[in-house]
């Protein structure tokens, strides 16, 4: 594709729509033709950001899910919770989580990504140490109130930076390397849960230790991302000027743009809870012991990670993003269905059920990804990836509301609801595939477009409105 130098008779774009990257290419335009090693510098970037990405989401579900192994470490009695106590506070996070995506959408197009994911991170570090405080269920709502609110920040901003750096294909495996953080988390979360149930101390149990040990671990790394994770391309002190534009001119494929201050108003899983909030409590409902039912967690988050790995390589490859998820929905809906019809005699099934349903994780870094890339236009984009952290809230609101105290010990209202969201879920991404390939068709098909200047490509309109955008599918 070439690409024209602009010219004063293109006025009709306004200057005012057009990215900040378009305004620093214009100021180092010769250093874009310099030399640079595309292999060497997506190396150079990756190092960079991925790990620190990777640090922050570990540290996020951590923290969520830190009252799924405190509930089998006494939670529930010291706190003497009854009836649906548990699940309401479960719940209260997300419908926080929900509402906070709303004005976040709004403050990450007008704050620095980076600075504001720093903060936030730094506060839900403090409310996870807090939570250990709690006294009785008023006290712990708050507590996951505040949690909900901050996490908030957190999935929104890795969709944007992942899309700041990486063109569409590229993107994919880094949203599941950094995505791994959900298994990693569950590995850690059951190593973490069974070595503070052995502390044994009156007045401030092992369950509170983990809250304010793990609370201080997530202040520290929220630091960390005020130091090290730039904010936008452009101001990476690690990157050379030739650097910084030749990735611009490599990611302006994209048609999604880096930096757009202006915010315009025109443009703009259910499973997940039930695996995240009690699937601790359902292995301990198996018939074992609390330590042990933490360390049978664990194999949860391999699956996680074998699966966000496998599939993030998998789309890298070959695109057919709705076939990956459909491909995760199938092991979720046989899992579902071990977990609701297997007898209950039969832990190895029942265990086999859980490790399955684990493999739908997988699916929602696809959905991130999906979403950044087939969104354009800056407010239109942070708006989007706000709604689907949003809609992932929603799924964890309804989740562990179908664990009603009077369905245990086996809660299987619960679990057919895992094995129909499944399936619902991939008939949904099969839907969505034909969507975007009749889009495509209205739009000329896959025509590739010759000449485009500069301000074409960084012009910031939608996708709906740029003739040339293509959604992928």
């Amino acid at each position: 594709m070439d690409i024209k130098a602009p010219t004063d008779s293109q006025d009709e774009i306004s200057s005012r729509d057009l990215d900040q990257a378009y305004y620093y290419l214009q100021r180092n335009g010769a250093s874009v033709e310099a030399d640079v090693n595309l292999l060497s510098l997506r190396r150079k970037i990756d190092s960079r950001i991925v790990p620190i990405m990777f640090c922050a989401y570990t540290m996020q579900f951590i923290d969520k899910v830190l009252l799924n192994y405190a509930a089998v470490m006494g939670l529930n009695k010291n706190l003497k919770l009854t009836s649906n106590d548990f699940t309401n506070a479960a719940t209260a996070f997300f419908i926080a989580n929900l509402v906070a995506e709303i004005p976040n959408g709004y403050f990450l197009q007008l704050l620095p990504p980076a600075k504001w994911l720093s903060i936030n991170v730094v506060l839900w570090g403090i409310s996870t140490a807090c939570t250990a405080a709690a006294t009785n269920y008023h006290s712990l709502l708050a507590a996951r109130i505040f949690l909900g609110v901050f996490e908030a920040a957190i999935a929104p901003s890795l969709m944007l930076f992942s899309s700041q750096w990486y063109t569409k294909s590229e993107q994919a495996p880094r949203f599941s390397f950094w995505y791994c953080g959900l298994g990693v988390g569950q590995i850690v979360g059951g190593v973490v849960s069974y070595a503070f149930q052995q502390v044994k101390r009156e007045g401030f149990e092992g369950w509170r230790i983990m809250f304010v040990v793990l609370g201080m671990v997530t202040v520290i790394v929220g630091v960390a991302i005020w130091l090290v994770l730039p904010d936008n391309p452009m101001k990476a002190k690690w990157l050379s000027e030739a650097e910084k534009g030749v990735l611009l001119r490599h990611v302006a494929v994209n048609r999604t743009g880096i930096v757009n201050r202006r915010f315009k108003l025109f443009q703009t899983s259910i499973s997940s809870g039930v695996v995240t909030t009690y699937s601790a409590t359902l292995i301990r409902n198996f018939g074992f012991t609390s330590p042990v039912s933490a360390l049978l967690n664990m194999p949860s988050g391999i699956v996680s990670i074998t699966s966000a790995l496998v599939v993030g390589y998998g789309v890298r490859q070959t695109s057919n993003r709705w076939a990956w998820i459909i491909a995760c929905c199938i092991p979720g809906v046989l899992g579902g269905g071990l977990m609701s019809f297997a007898p209950s005699n039969n832990r190895a099934a029942l265990l086999a059920g859980i490790y399955l349903v684990n493999c739908i994780t997988a699916v929602l870094p696809v959905i991130y990804q999906w979403t950044a890339a087939n969104v354009a236009g800056q407010t239109k984009r942070v708006v989007s990836v706000a709604l689907i952290a949003g809609s992932f809230s929603v799924g964890n609101i309804i989740g562990p509301q179908t664990f009603q105290a009077k369905d245990a010990p086996q809660y299987i209202p619960a679990k057919i609801t895992v094995l129909a969201t499944q399936a619902g879920a991939a008939v949904v991404a099969f839907i969505l595939f034909s969507y975007y390939v009749w889009a495509n068709r209205l739009k000329g098909g896959t025509r590739v477009v010759e000449e485009q200047s500069q301000q074409d490509l960084w012009d910031g309109r939608t996708d709906k409105a740029d003739k040339y955008f293509r959604y992928v599918y």
